[in-house]
């Protein structure tokens, strides 16, 4: 079979990552066409892929539908705040979609979006890559096998490790709800993904609590300066140090290449000084929560707990517990234990065995998805990605939810 001819809108990480599926499987997929503003990040995509026309290399994602449809499908990856319109500008030429997560900052973004999808008929798929990992699947397995009866309680958590809490959600591109989706979408639409899909019920009610407690001006230590190269008195003892995690290091992988396209040490020093990535963590624009818990209800009363914190050491990485009314689930991002009532003999999975491979990103997941992009695509199949616009919608309500919830500290009726 041919590969499938994909655009990329919006050629940054998240971009630069799906379109790497081409060079690993040219068979598979081909990037045909690419809309990015920045000229700097547009010559790095192209430096990669070499094969794209000149014609259909664009500065805007408008331009990408002015034009006669060239491709088989779109990978949007632009800013939380622009997912609309490309979304919108691809169902009406006929493209099939990718659309990294979340769908859209506003509720009603994410219900019309949603209502234009199921109208075309097209393969829409939202970047929920944490299903495709093995881990989650293995999970899903077990849930769906009845192995633990019907799920009663299920206790989530993300403990975003500080430093890429500082990155993402401080210094970075999430930091503020004037330019992105709250936290609770931008980081963790993942993990209340996660928890529908293995309810596999609505949920009915939500509460939540959370706070912008740590990451403000109030907690600058005494000598601190706007900028980590200002002089910072205190930046040596620092764990937030933007020279720390920049500049004096050998990496430049992801965080490092996020910060600018010149990675020379010239080039990071010159971004640090002048971007927003060497600024003071307590003294920039954000307005984020750092810390936020979440509370379900869902049909036939089962209920569900999710915790998100950014205050993570790297002991642990996500962590999961399921109780249902035969047994109990637990897992810590690589080994699945399983326990029944009956004293049956305890079952241990470990993922590392089944073929997870964290160079792919998101153990596995940001590959796997692709691959059943590729699929649904090739087959005119909706239902061969599991990440549907629908199914994300539902995990979407429960956010808007949580931060109605949040704001007006009452609990909200879905």
């Amino acid at each position: 079979m041919k590969p499938v001819k994909v655009i990329i809108i919006g050629a940054g990480g998240r971009g630069g990552t799906y379109a790497g599926y081409a060079t690993a499987y040219p068979g598979e997929l081909e990037i045909v066409g690419v809309a990015e503003p920045r000229q700097d990040y547009l010559e790095l995509f192209l430096k990669k892929h070499k094969n794209i026309e000149k014609k259909y290399i664009f500065k805007t994602w408008e331009d990408v539908f002015k034009i006669k449809k060239f491709g088989d499908a779109v990978i949007i990856c632009t800013r939380d705040d622009m997912h609309f319109g490309p979304a919108a500008a691809a169902l009406k030429k006929g493209y099939h979609i990718l659309l990294e997560k979340p769908i859209a900052p506003k509720e009603k973004d994410c219900k019309a979006m949603t209502a234009l999808a199921k109208k075309s008929k097209k393969v829409f798929g939202i970047c929920h890559v944490l299903r495709y990992t093995d881990y989650y699947k293995i999970i899903k397995n077990i849930v769906a096998s009845g192995e633990i009866g019907e799920v009663v309680t299920i206790e989530h958590m993300e403990p975003v490790k500080y430093w890429h809490m500082a990155h993402s959600f401080v210094r970075g591109n999430w930091r503020s709800t004037k330019t992105s989706a709250p936290i609770i979408f931008a980081k963790s639409c993942h993990d209340l993904d996660i928890i529908c899909w293995f309810m596999g019920k609505k949920c009915k009610k939500v509460s939540s609590f959370g706070s912008l407690t740590y990451y403000c001006k109030e907690n600058a230590p005494k000598g601190s300066a706007a900028r980590c190269t200002d002089g910072c008195k205190i930046e040596k003892d620092c764990p937030h140090s933007a020279l720390k995690l920049y500049l004096n290091t050998e990496n430049t992988d992801w965080p490092v290449s996020m910060i600018s396209s010149d990675l020379s040490k010239e080039g990071r020093l010159k971004a640090l000084k002048e971007g927003p990535y060497g600024r003071c963590v307590y003294k920039c624009d954000n307005n984020v929560m750092d810390h936020q818990v979440v509370s379900m209800e869902f049909e036939g009363k089962a209920t569900a707990s999710f915790t998100l914190s950014g205050f993570g050491a790297g002991l642990t990485d996500r962590r999961i517990r399921i109780m249902g009314t035969k047994g109990e689930l637990i897992g810590d991002s690589r080994y699945i234990n399983v326990a029944g009532f009956k004293g049956e003999k305890k079952s241990t999975y470990d993922t590392l065995a089944t073929g997870w491979n964290a160079a792919t990103g998101h153990g596995g997941g940001d590959y796997a998805l692709m691959g059943d992009f590729v699929a649904a695509v090739r087959k005119n199949d909706p239902g061969l990605l599991t990440s549907s616009i629908e199914a994300s919608l539902d995990s979407h309500l429960i956010g808007f939810a949580a931060e109605k919830s949040r704001k007006e500290n009452k609990t909200i009726l879905l």
